[in-house]
């Protein structure tokens, strides 16, 4: 997947446009504190847009040619942002180490999701946040506006989500329909699920 990225991310446009995704620009005064990571952040649209509300961000992804992007593109908006080139299937989230995690159409075969998920919990600081949307397992009857339709199995559900994500409040859960314009790939009305999920208090 990883020569994948790369060839996408060679394009001379950003895949993904340069604007933050909505479910981010929402919530993100939700966030209680950094730092935050975002998962599979690519091109580093969303990890700049936090980084420009003057938090703490690092932008992880496995292709080192998105995340120079990134970093072209927050030296263009004047802010920080650390990368971190890496597989999230091998990658050490930490213990207690994270004021937020986002992921924004980040999917994964289940082998990498599920573990991902389990780590979750423990990565975040007491009363932080988990900030996701991603394509719904309806996006299958929606081909051609984002997402990997063509593989099911690395669509979200909620009831998905609230089995994995172990630990969590779910502030809000839920699987909708919204018109997406965030690039030439991302494009149309489409299925998304939707979560901001806080970290248990022990």
């Amino acid at each position: 997947m990883k020569g994948f990225w790369d060839s996408r991310y060679r394009e001379n446009d950003y895949a993904y446009g340069t604007e933050v995704n909505a479910w981010i620009s929402e919530n993100w005064e939700r966030i209680p504190r950094g730092p935050v990571l975002c998962l599979a952040e690519g091109q580093g649209r969303n990890a700049v847009f936090l980084a420009g509300k003057g938090l703490e961000v690092y932008a992880l992804d496995q292709s080192e040619v998105g995340l120079s992007r990134a970093r072209e593109l927050a030296e263009a908006r004047n802010v920080e942002v650390q990368t971190i080139p890496a597989d999230l299937a091998h990658y050490p989230l930490g213990e207690e180490k994270w004021g937020a995690i986002a992921a924004v159409a980040a999917h994964f075969p289940p082998d990498v999701r599920k573990p991902l998920h389990s780590r979750i919990a423990d990565a975040l600081k007491p009363g932080g946040i988990y900030l996701l949307e991603g394509y719904s397992s309806r996006q299958s009857d929606m081909p051609g506006t984002g997402g990997p339709a063509h593989r099911p199995e690395m669509l979200y559900t909620t009831a998905m989500l609230r089995e994995e994500l172990q630990g969590m409040e779910f502030s809000i859960l839920r699987d909708v329909n919204r018109k997406v314009d965030e690039g030439p790939y991302h494009q149309g009305l489409s299925a998304v699920v939707q979560v901001l999920a806080v970290k248990r208090s022990s």
